[in-house]
């Protein structure tokens, strides 16, 4: 089970913020070529990426580069030196469609050809966000076998239509919806998008709380200070897993009694419920074993 709650962005360009990274909690690091670095510095940033990876590599964290879009010069460079790196997948901005992500495939493919690494073994994590991208979200999930993952852009998702951005989030209800929908239909992972107001801890949590309700498996953050509380409200708590620990003993109770269902607790247990709770209690023992030093 791949454990993502939390992955923070790194500028690429600044070496100080990379070592620092490697101190984070987070459960992965994107290291960031395109918004937090200016057109005069990429590439500088991309010439960092073969020193700074393996340092990453040394540690139990996933490691991504968001590589610039494919409308730019900077793309076809970026996922070269990203894929040569031999990290674990980039995040492709202004995922739009089929063929945006065919596209950098076929570059991914000759990278790792080149670099003497199996072809596919690179994944993709697409960010969502223009509506176009949205529109084609279901589509974008199952695009390549590469894909493991869709991240949702709400700042630019709120761009491209014209609205604000505000605390509730009540904008952006619709596009979560469709993108946790879409992820869980072809089996990858969602991901939030990031939240901005790196003061407001209220606030993040309230989101991260909303997200998680919605499906999500993890979320984009900006700041050391947002991964502790996203890994806390994205892995089960103590008695959520000493419940599932109960729903399981006593479904299979019942399975040696001859029964299809149980009641605990006055609540139905049935194959959906059980199913909810093995997989709560295996996420459990997957996150028990990432943060054992």
């Amino acid at each position: 089970m791949i454990i993502l709650r939390s992955l923070i962005f790194v500028p690429g360009n600044q070496e100080r913020r990379i070592e620092k990274a490697l101190t984070i909690a987070a459960d992965a690091i994107i290291l960031d070529l395109e918004d937090s670095v200016p057109d005069a510095e990429k590439e500088s940033a991309r010439n960092i990426l073969p020193g700074a990876i393996p340092r990453f590599r040394a540690t139990k964290k996933h490691i991504f580069v968001r590589v610039n879009s494919m409308s730019t010069p900077y793309c076809l460079p970026d996922i070269k030196a990203a894929v040569s790196a031999k990290i674990g997948g980039i995040i492709l901005p202004k995922s739009e469609s089929v063929t945006t992500i065919r596209q950098a495939e076929g570059i991914m493919a000759q990278a790792e050809r080149a670099s003497g690494i199996n072809v596919g073994q690179t994944g993709i994590i697409a960010l969502v966000e223009t509506p176009g991208g949205l529109i084609n979200a279901n589509e974008i999930a199952s695009a390549s076998p590469r894909i493991f993952g869709i991240a949702f852009g709400a700042e630019d998702y709120a761009l491209e239509m014209g609205i604000q951005r505000t605390r509730e989030g009540a904008e952006v209800y619709y596009p979560r919806m469709v993108i946790s929908v879409a992820c869980h239909a072809a089996r990858i992972l969602a991901f939030d998008s990031v939240y901005t107001d790196v003061r407001d801890k209220e606030g993040l949590v309230a989101e991260t709380r909303a997200v998680k309700q919605m499906g999500f498996h993890g979320k984009m953050v900006i700041h050391p200070d947002q991964v502790n509380p996203v890994n806390e409200i994205f892995s089960p708590s103590e008695s959520e897993v000493a419940y599932a620990r109960r729903v399981v003993e006593a479904f299979d109770a019942g399975v040696k009694r001859g029964q299809a269902s149980v009641s605990l607790d006055g609540k139905m247990v049935d194959i959906p419920v059980l199913e909810r709770a093995r997989n709560l209690l295996a996420q459990a023992q997957a996150i028990s074993a990432l943060e054992k030093p």
